[in-house]
């Protein structure tokens, strides 16, 4: 059975007043003391986050304590300091982002400008694992057109600098900011995919393979490939379903790979526009179908992503459990029909804020 990892970034922020601290240089000190070796927690590009990843797990049950307990202890070590960790990928009240002290961050500040310096968005990047970079690519080809739908299930990013961005997932939007981020054309070949990383170096526009900033890519550090379209989710359950669903879907493409089925192709402007139709409107409307490429409710869409990853889903022992999830967010909301929802009924960005923190552990 495939094992899969998720890597969660949360946003640090004053319990009191909501607003985003720039401590993550003590945060990640003070785990470093109470958890030394663990290398659970890492720094990010920014000094009002900090990152954490989970181990390798085959059960999602166990994944799903993971991720809870992570975040538990990052607001257990944030809390010590006088701090605590919300998952928002984005921040909803103003904030001037403080670029961390580091001789990479600041490469990426010169070079980029005011997009790093803005760049003060959440992610949860999941990793699953393959086989190979062979399996990896077929897999990356065959991912690209379903990926857009877990932007939608996780958005969670709809405020920017005090404001409703209109968008349910604005982090998408300007993490496309990146040279390098985004959707793909076809591989078709482990060489293919490395010469084309190799030239995007050669470049020099982009400092590393690092900074290949693709929608999925094969790890640099792992045998897997690394999903990295979603935004934190406000819950640990909709990580959990975010992994579960990610982990179907290669298996699903690594199953037709296998059977001689060619990935299908709508090529990156049409998977451009189904990423922008999925960050604007979430869960709240319509979506790109993955295999029309045409609007359809969302409700429809997340059941088509059920349907093409049904078989994977049972053999794993996931099929309810995803089917539950799904059903749940199409019910009670996203991260950003949450954060919408709050902010009507309390009229204080403020208060969403402190009510994500409860949220986050919830």
């Amino acid at each position: 059975m495939r094992t899969v990892g998720v890597e969660e970034e949360l946003l640090l922020v004053d319990p009191e007043t909501g607003e985003s601290r720039a401590m993550s240089a003590a945060v990640l000190a003070r785990a470093e003391r109470e958890d030394a070796g663990q290398d659970v927690f890492e720094k990010e590009l920014h000094e009002q986050m900090v990152e954490f990843a989970t181990h390798p797990q085959s059960s999602m049950e166990r994944l799903l304590a993971e991720i809870a307990r992570c975040r538990k202890e990052a607001a257990g070590h944030a809390e010590e300091i006088g701090c605590t960790v919300a998952a928002l990928a984005t921040s909803p009240l103003p904030v001037s982002p403080a670029v961390g002290v580091n001789e990479r961050y600041r490469w990426m500040e010169e070079q980029y400008g005011i997009a790093t310096r803005e760049q003060l968005v959440l992610g949860c990047h999941v990793h699953v694992s393959v086989e190979s970079d062979e399996e990896g690519v077929a897999v990356l080809d065959r991912l690209r057109p379903w990926l857009s739908v877990l932007t939608a299930l996780s958005a969670n990013s709809p405020f920017w600098q005090g404001k409703d961005s209109g968008y349910a997932s604005y982090r998408s939007r300007v993490w496309q900011r990146w040279p390098s981020a985004g959707p793909t054309e076809l591989f078709g070949s482990p060489e293919r995919y490395h010469r084309r990383v190799a030239d995007m170096v050669a470049t020099g526009v982009i400092l590393d393979e690092g900074m290949i900033y693709f929608d999925a890519r094969l790890s640099q550090r792992y045998p897997t490939v690394e999903v990295r379209v979603s935004d934190v989710a406000l819950h640990a359950e909709t990580a959990g379903l975010v992994a579960t669903l990610t982990r179907a879907l290669v298996e699903t493409a690594a199953r037709e790979w296998r059977e001689g089925r060619e990935p299908l192709d709508p090529g990156v402007s049409l998977l451009r526009l189904a990423a922008w139709q999925a960050a604007r409107s979430g869960l709240t409307g319509e979506l790109l179908h993955p295999e029309t490429m045409r609007r359809m409710p969302a409700e429809a869409v997340v059941r088509a992503l059920l349907d093409h990853t049904a078989d994977a889903l049972a053999d794993h022992g996931d099929l309810d459990r995803a089917r539950e999830g799904c059903g749940r967010l199409l019910r009670d909301g996203n991260g950003a029909m949450i954060q919408r929802a709050l902010l009507e009924r309390t009229d204080s960005l403020r208060d969403v804020v402190t009510e994500c923190v409860r949220h986050t552990q919830a």
